[in-house]
C-alpha cells in the first residue's frame, strides 16, 4: 500500500493514500512524508505555500489523521518520536572521523572571490567568482592532501566492497589511481592522484567525511582577510610547487606555458619529480596551517562548476563520450597544480575537470562534520 502512493498512474495513488488516511496507516508516513514534506512544517501558521493538486492535499489530510495534530509543535515531537529507530540506525553507521591530521575552521564569514587580477603577465577574468562575503558554518579539514599512504589503507581496508561507492558509480571498475605504479607519483608520502570524483567521493566517505564544497576549500585555503595566496598576498615562488618549480626553466607568458607543457612526454621532458611530499614546504601554509592549497595538485570539491550545487550525477552505465558535454558532468578544482602558473594558484581561481578524468596532476583532500556521535 505505502508503495502504490508514488504509482505512475495518479489516481491509483490517490486511492492508495485515501486508503492510508482512513485506515491511519502508520507504516507509510515516511512515503507520504516524501510527498508533502514534514507536517511539522506545512502547518505553521506563516509557512510558504503554493496551489497544491489532488495528491499533495490527500497527503496532507492523510498526515494529520495518522499523527491526529494540526500543531506544529505537537506534530514535531510525534515526528521525532516515529523516526527515532531511523535517527538511531544512522547514528550506529556512521563513521567517526579516520583522520586525526584534521584542522578545525570556526564558524563565521570569509571574503570569497575576487576582480579581474593579473598575476604577473597572466591575467584571468575571474567573473565567475565574484567578490562577496559567504557565512559558513564550522568544519574539519585535513591539513593535508590525501597521500599515497593513506589511500593504500583505504584499498586495503574496502577490498572489492562497494558499501562506500556513489551510487552513480560504473560497477565495472574499482578504486587503482591510473598512476599508482608509476613511480614519479606513488611514493607513500606524495599526494594520490590518478582518481577521479568517484574515487575521492567513495574516500571520503570510508574516512567519515565528504568532499569539500569550493566554498569550504576556499576559507580554508585564505581564512578571512581576502588574500591572493594561503600565505599572504603578494606571489612568492618559494612557497608553492607550480610550473616553473617542476620544469626548472622561467614561463613569461601562456604561449611560453603550452610550448613547455607540449614537451612533457615519457621520453621527453618530463619533470623527474612532478610532485612533492603533501606535507612540505610550510612557509606556503594557509592562516590554518593547511599546506599545498596552492601548486602540487589540484584538488576535487563536490560542487559542480556551473550550477555551484553539489554534484548529483546520473551517468551510470554510460560511457564518458556521452556526457562530457554535460554541464552536471564537471566539478570545481582548486589550488592549481604543478603545470599551473601562478594565477591558477591563487585562492579564488575556479578550473573544472570531467568527473570520470584522472589526471596525475589531481588529488583531494577530505572535510568533516565538527559534531560526532
Amino acid at each position: 500500500m505505502a508503495a502504490a502512493t508514488h504509482d505512475r498512474v495518479d489516481w491509483v495513488a490517490f486511492t492508495a493514500i485515501k486508503t492510508i488516511d482512513l485506515h491511519r496507516i502508520r507504516i507509510a508516513v515516511t512515503d507520504l512524508i516524501k510527498i508533502s514534506g514534514f507536517p511539522s512544517n506545512f502547518t505553521k501558521p506563516m509557512f510558504a505555500r503554493k496551489p497544491v493538486g489532488c495528491g499533495a492535499a490527500f497527503t496532507k489530510h492523510a498526515l494529520i489523521a495518522i499523527f491526529d495534530s494540526r500543531d506544529p509543535a505537537v506534530l514535531r515531537t510525534l515526528e521525532d518520536e516515529y523516526f527515532a529507530d531511523t535517527v538511531a540506525t544512522v547514528a550506529r553507521k556512521r563513521r567517526l572521523r579516520s583522520n586525526e591530521d584534521a584542522v578545525l575552521i570556526p564558524e563565521g564569514p570569509f571574503i570569497a572571490g575576487a576582480t579581474v587580477t593579473e598575476i604577473g603577465s597572466f591575467q584571468i577574468d575571474t567573473r565567475d567568482n565574484a567578490l562577496r562575503a559567504v557565512e559558513m558554518p564550522a568544519y574539519y579539514i585535513d591539513r593535508i592532501a590525501v597521500t599515497n599512504a593513506r589511500y593504500r589503507t583505504f584499498m586495503e581496508d574496502t577490498g572489492g566492497s562497494t558499501e562506500f561507492d556513489h551510487v552513480d558509480q560504473d560497477p565495472r571498475r574499482d578504486h587503482t589511481p591510473a598512476h599508482w605504479h608509476d613511480r614519479r607519483f606513488n611514493k607513500p608520502d606524495w599526494p594520490v592522484v590518478g582518481m577521479d570524483w568517484y574515487d575521492a567521493w567513495a574516500f571520503c566517505r570510508w574516512a567519515g567525511g565528504r568532499l569539500p564544497s569550493e566554498n569550504e576549500w576556499e576559507k580554508a585555503a585564505r581564512g578571512v582577510d581576502g588574500r591572493i595566496f594561503p600565505w599572504g598576498s603578494s606571489w612568492d615562488p618559494d612557497c608553492a610547487n607550480y610550473v616553473e618549480r617542476a620544469y626548472d626553466c622561467k614561463v613569461a607568458n601562456l604561449a611560453e606555458l603550452e610550448r613547455l607543457l607540449i614537451t612533457t612526454d615519457d621520453d621527453g621532458h618530463y619533470p623527474q619529480t612532478p610532485v612533492m611530499a603533501a606535507d612540505s614546504l610550510p612557509s606556503g601554509a594557509s592562516p590554518y596551517g593547511l599546506l599545498h592549497m596552492s601548486g602540487n595538485v589540484w584538488e576535487l570539491t563536490r560542487t559542480n562548476f556551473f550550477t555551484r550545487e553539489d554534484m548529483d550525477p546520473f551517468f551510470r552505465g554510460r560511457e564518458p563520450v556521452e556526457f562530457m558535454n554535460r554541464k552536471d558532468a564537471f566539478h570545481v578544482l582548486r589550488g592549481g597544480t604543478w603545470t599551473s602558473p601562478p594565477v591558477c594558484l591563487t585562492t579564488y581561481y575556479r578550473g573544472k575537470d570531467l568527473l570520470t578524468d584522472k589526471h596525475n596532476e589531481v588529488g583531494f583532500r577530505c572535510v568533516y562534520p565538527v559534531l560526532e556521535p
